[in-house]
């Protein structure tokens, strides 16, 4: 490949990466907001941390990807050759940047919705709640685990 080829390759490689990637930085923090709530710094950060992962391994990859011999006929067919690989790693490292991005929404709700849970619990009857079944002679209205034994029962 000559060096116009070369350049050309690159230079399109980097910017469909760059562009890719702030197609996840820029969904993925609106897709963590969701999650995340008025926090909006931590779904942020998240995505960029996700984010600049995602542009170090692809633009490495791009850069491996350039020095791979291809056999082709002329120098724009070994570009396009070389760009449809760069393609489908894209399509790849999207796939797992937005996998990546999910786990940590799905994470963040699931946390969300047991401190939400936990809170509720500290704010119940302090008598406890109504019981499931119903208590047996003897026995407290409130804590139904246990009948009482059956030597205390008195036999008619």
């Amino acid at each position: 490949m000559d060096n116009n080829s070369y350049l050309s390759f690159l230079l399109l490689g980097t910017m469909l990466v760059l562009i890719d990637g702030q197609i996840i930085y820029r969904g993925g923090r609106s897709y963590l907001h969701t999650a995340y709530g008025n926090d909006n710094v931590a779904g942020s950060s998240l995505a960029r941390l996700v984010a600049v992962l995602f542009h170090l391994a692809v633009l490495g990859i791009l850069a491996l990807i350039s020095t791979i011999d291809v056999p082709a006929d002329t120098p724009l067919e070994g570009v396009v050759l070389r760009l449809g690989i760069v393609l489908l790693v894209l399509a790849i490292a999207h796939g797992i940047a937005i996998g990546a991005l999910t786990r940590m929404r799905d994470r963040e709700e699931a946390q969300r919705i047991l401190h939400n849970n936990h809170r509720d619990a500290r704010h119940r009857d302090p008598t406890g709640p109504e019981p499931i079944v119903t208590p047996v002679p003897g026995q407290s209205q409130y804590s139904p685990s246990l009948a009482p034994p059956l030597d205390d029962v008195s036999r008619e």
